[in-house]
C-alpha cells in the first residue's frame, strides 16, 4: 500500500490538465491584482481611511462567507457532480435551481438587515474591543460597509455559477472571473471622482463583483440540458442534502472569518498601518497559494467527487497522494521563496505616492511569518477538498474551528511577546495563522489517512524529501544572485534572484526525472500545440 504507485492517468491527467488551466488564469489574475495593489496603495498607502475600507471589507466577506461563498461550494459541487456523473442532467438543474433561488433570497434579506443594523455590526463587531477607537473612522467604516454591501448578492449568485462550471470541467473563464474584480477596483479608484476619497474604492469592490457575475453568464448559456426551475426545494432530498452539508462549513467560515476580524481588532489596536500590512501580507502570500494550491484544489474536487460517486475510493486515494505530493513541490519553494525575497518584492510593487519605505518595513515583517505557512495553507486546500468529495464537512471544520480557536489565542499571545521583546507586534498576527494552519494540515493528513486507508505515505515522502533538496539548493541560488546583484536596480535584483532560483530548483527536478515536472511541461506543450 504505501509502495511506489502509478496512479491513473485518466484522473490525474484531467486534474493536471484542469489545474493548468486554472493555474495560468489564476496567474492572469494575480498579475491583475498586482496591478490593483499598485494603484490602490498609491492611491492610499497605509491610511486610517484603508485601515477602515479593510475593516468594513472583513465585515462584508464575513456576510457572503456565512451564507454562500466556499460553504456553499463545498456542499453543492460535490452534489451537481454526482448528478453528472449518473448522466441525470434534469436532477443536476433541479438541484442547482433549488440551491441558487434559497441562497438568493437568504442573501437579500440578510443584506437588507445588514445595511439597516450597519451601525451596530460596525461598533459591536469590529470596535467592542478597541478602547478609544477613533469615532470619525467608524462612521467612515459604516458609509463603505454599507457601500459595499450589494457585493455580498452578486458573489453568492457568481459563486454557485462557478460550481456548475467547474463540476462540467469549464474552468478556464471561472477562474478568471477574479481580475474582473481586480479590473473594478482599479476603474473605481483611478476613474472615480477622487473627491469621493475611499469611496470610490468601495463602488469599485460592487463594479468589480458585477463583472465578476457576467463574465460566466455566456458560458453557462452554452452548457448542454442547461435548465432553470422557478421553485425552491424545499422538499428536494438533494436540495436539502447540499445544505445539510453546508451546516458544519458554515460554523468552519464563521471561525475563520471570526479569528480575520478578531486579528483586524487586534491590528488597530497596534501603530498606524499594522492592518493594511497584514492584508497586503496576507494577499501576497495568498498568491502562490491561489496559482499552487486552489487552482489543483478547484481542478480536484468534481474529479474526487465523481471517483467517489462511482465507487472508485482506491482511484481517488491514488488521486490524492499525487496531487498532494505535487502541491509540496511546488508550495515548499514558493514560501521560502517569499520569505527571502519579501523586502524588495514589496517594496518594487508598492513603494510609491503614499505607500512609504516605512509602508514597505510593515508589509514586509508580516509578510515574513505569514510566508512560513504557505504550504500548510496549501494542503488544507487539498485536504479538505477531499473530505468535501467524501460528503463529509464535518471533519475538515471540528478541526478547522479548534485550530482557528487556537489561532485567536496565539494572536494575543503573540502580538504582546513581540511588542514586550521590541518587534513590530503585528508580526505575531502572521505567525499565529501559520502556526495554527501548519496544525491543522497535519490533523487533515492523519485523519483523511484513516478514512482513505492510507495515503502512498512513501510516495509522498520522496516528493518531499526531493522538495526540501530543491529548495534549498534554490536558497543558495537566490542569496547568491541577490549578493552578485545588490547595489544595481532593485528590479534587475529581484528578476534576477527570481530566474536564479527557479532555474535552480527545476534543474533539479528535471536531473531527477520528476514525473510533476515532466508533465506540467506534457500540459504546456500540448496547449501550444492546440493553439497553434
Amino acid at each position: 500500500m504505501n509502495g511506489p504507485i502509478k496512479p491513473p492517468r485518466t484522473a490525474n491527467q484531467q486534474i493536471a490538465r484542469a489545474a493548468g488551466t486554472v493555474m495560468a488564469a489564476f496567474i492572469i489574475s494575480n498579475l491583475v491584482g498586482l496591478a490593483r495593489g499598485i494603484v490602490i496603495t498609491r492611491a492610499f498607502g497605509t491610511s486610517a481611511e484603508f485601515d477602515s475600507f479593510n475593516a468594513a471589507n472583513r465585515i462584508v466577506e464575513l456576510l457572503f462567507n456565512l451564507v454562500a461563498g466556499g460553504a456553499l461550494g463545498s456542499a453543492f459541487i460535490p452534489m451537481f457532480t454526482s448528478f453528472l456523473a449518473k448522466e441525470d442532467r434534469e436532477g443536476a438543474w433541479r438541484l442547482a435551481s433549488g440551491v441558487l433561488n434559497l441562497v438568493f433570497l437568504a442573501l437579500v434579506v440578510i443584506s437588507g438587515l445588514a445595511w439597516v443594523f450597519a451601525p451596530q455590526i460596525v461598533r459591536d463587531g469590529l470596535f467592542l474591543l478597541v478602547p478609544g477607537s477613533d469615532p470619525v473612522q467608524e462612521i467612515l467604516t459604516v458609509q463603505l460597509f454599507r457601500i459595499m454591501l450589494p457585493s455580498v448578492i452578486l458573489f453568492g449568485i457568481s459563486g454557485l455559477v462557478m460550481g456548475i462550471l467547474n463540476a462540467h470541467q469549464n474552468f478556464l473563464i471561472a477562474s478568471i472571473a477574479p481580475a474582473m474584480y481586480s479590473l473594478g477596483m482599479i476603474g473605481g479608484t483611478l476613474f472615480l471622482p477622487e473627491v469621493w476619497g475611499i469611496q470610490r474604492l468601495a463602488v469599485g469592490v460592487v463594479i468589480g463583483a458585477f463583472l465578476h457575475l457576467v463574465v460566466k453568464l455566456p458560458v453557462l448559456w452554452r452548457l448542454p440540458a442547461r435548465a432553470y426551475h422557478a421553485y425552491l426545494g424545499l422538499r428536494d432530498r438533494a436540495v436539502l442534502e447540499v445544505f445539510r452539508l453546508m451546516g458544519p462549513r458554515l460554523l468552519g467560515v464563521a471561525v475563520v472569518q471570526m479569528n480575520f476580524i478578531v486579528n483586524t481588532i487586534i491590528a488597530l489596536g497596534q501603530p498606524e498601518g499594522s492592518v493594511s500590512a497584514i492584508t497586503l501580507a496576507f494577499s501576497l502570500m495568498l498568491m502562490p497559494q491561489m496559482a499552487v494550491a486552489q487552482s489543483a484544489a478547484i481542478a480536484s474536487l468534481p474529479t474526487f467527487s465523481a471517483q467517489v460517486a462511482l465507487g472508485k475510493r482506491d482511484e481517488m486515494r491514488r488521486s490524492l497522494a499525487s496531487t498532494l505530493r505535487a502541491i509540496i513541490l511546488l508550495s515548499l519553494p514558493a514560501g521560502v521563496g517569499l520569505i527571502l525575497l519579501r523586502y524588495p518584492l514589496v517594496e518594487v510593487l508598492y513603494q510609491r505616492g503614499e505607500f512609504t519605505a516605512r509602508s514597505t518595513e510593515l508589509v514586509a515583517w508580516a509578510l515574513l511569518w505569514y510566508a512560513a505557512g504557505l504550504v500548510g495553507h496549501a494542503l488544507v486546500e487539498i485536504l479538505s477538498r477531499a473530505f468535501y468529495a467524501l460528503h463529509d464537512t464535518r471533519t475538515p471544520v471540528t478541526v478547522g474551528v479548534i485550530t482557528m480557536g487556537l489561532n485567536i489565542v496565539l494572536s494575543l499571545a503573540f502580538s504582546a511577546w513581540f511588542a514586550r521583546i521590541g518587534w513590530m507586534p503585528h508580526g505575531g498576527l502572521a505567525l499565529a495563522n501559520s502556526l495554527a494552519t501548519g496544525l491543522e494540515s497535519i490533523a487533515l493528513v492523519f485523519l483523511i489517512r484513516r478514512k482513505l486507508n492510507g495515503l502512498e505515505g512513501s510516495y509522498v515522502w520522496r516528493g518531499v524529501g526531493v522538495s526540501v533538496a530543491g529548495t534549498a539548493l534554490m536558497a543558495a541560488a537566490v542569496i547568491g544572485a541577490r549578493w552578485l546583484l545588490g547595489g544595481g536596480p532593485l528590479v534587475v535584483e529581484l528578476f534576477g534572484a527570481l530566474a536564479a532560483g527557479l532555474a535552480a530548483y527545476v534543474g533539479l527536478m528535471w536531473v531527477l526525472k520528476m514525473p510533476e515536472l515532466r508533465g506540467m511541461i506534457g500540459v504546456l506543450v500540448s496547449r501550444v500545440r492546440r493553439s497553434g
